[in-house]
């Protein structure tokens, strides 16, 4: 008998106590996969488990067999958008159906969120990987660039906004002007879940350019150790431009802006992803002097391409 199959195998949302252990699981598990010769440095000081656990607990899962975590999953909702990950199960019970278990609350919350445009990030080179998810109706696409580069100078006149700076009477309309500029790309995509965690845990900033009182731009970064980012980086999780004759130009002023972002918390590198679907996005990030650290593929369910457009000038990489 399969883990997955055993009685024993108990699949619920992950508690706080739960954190270190999952931590500890999805460390080992990349850093075994990708051979690194200390597999538990994997990823450094960054955090991706506590991170999203406390921007919404209802949407992280855990495996438990006879009581003890095994393996976890936590889904992401950005509005009409879903994707998951990540997932991670220990590598001494690899091959025993834990994944695919681990993948069953995640179907059934984007059924509960009505989402449209569903998706994941994984490994290009990896057919296990790839043909456990086609299983759940995911189809490899474009693959996803995550890039970077030195943070240098700021350019002349870059100017821009942040959330932190926002009054508490005047953040809700600030978050219904970020859910329009979104939804002019993608019908119901909404950024609010990211924005707030990122100011309630103090993971970084989300930056607005503006044309006079015109939001055109947002980019939520993370920045240093106990974030997404780790130290020294500042990493660019979401960003997008206003759909328009502009956005070319504006995309420009967007990623000067993190850089700007970067440069005044003297960190060194810009860390952002972008799926190659999106190639003028892509094609931009490369003139503005980003290079590709590492690929893998986004895989999206129904093959719906949402907004991984050629026209769409957004930075995410669904990590």
């Amino acid at each position: 008998m399969s883990a997955a199959e055993s009685s024993d195998l108990v699949i619920r949302t992950l508690q706080e106590p739960d954190l270190p252990a999952a931590d500890r699981i999805f460390r080992l598990a990349f850093g075994t996969f990708l051979r690194l010769p200390n597999p538990m440095g994997f990823f450094g000081d960054a955090d991706l488990i506590r991170t999203r656990w406390l921007a919404d607990p209802s949407a992280a899962f855990g495996a438990f067999l006879d009581d003890k975590l095994v393996g976890s999953n936590i889904v992401t909702n950005w509005g009409s958008v879903g994707f998951f990950g990540p997932l991670t199960v220990h590598p001494e019970l690899w091959d025993r159906g834990i994944g695919r278990r681990l993948l069953e609350p995640a179907m059934d919350l984007f059924t509960k969120w009505s989402t449209t445009h569903e998706g994941l990030f994984t490994f290009a080179h990896s057919p296990k990987h790839i043909a456990l998810y086609r299983k759940f109706g995911f189809l490899p696409r474009f693959l996803t660039a995550v890039m970077s580069k030195a943070v240098g100078s700021v350019r002349a006149g870059v100017e821009f906004s942040k959330f932190s700076d926002v009054s508490a009477n005047d953040r809700a309309g600030c978050l219904k002007a970020c859910r329009e500029l979104t939804g002019e790309i993608y019908p119901g995509l909404d950024l609010q879940r990211e924005i707030v965690a990122v100011e309630a845990q103090l993971l970084g900033d989300t930056i607005f350019v503006c044309d006079n009182t015109h939001l055109v731009g947002l980019a939520v970064c993370h920045r240093g150790p106990g974030t997404e980012a780790g130290s020294g980086v500042c990493y660019v999780k979401f960003a997008a431009v206003r759909p328009g004759p502009a956005e070319h130009e504006l995309f420009g002023r967007l990623l000067d802006s993190c850089e700007a972002l970067a440069a005044s918390k003297q960190l060194a590198r810009l860390v952002a992803g972008v799926n190659t679907a999106r190639e003028k996005a892509y094609l931009a990030m490369i003139e503005r002097g980003f290079g590709t650290d590492i690929q893998g593929v986004a895989m999206q369910r129904f093959s719906h391409p949402g907004y991984n457009r050629s026209d769409v000038y957004i930075v995410d990489d669904w990590r």
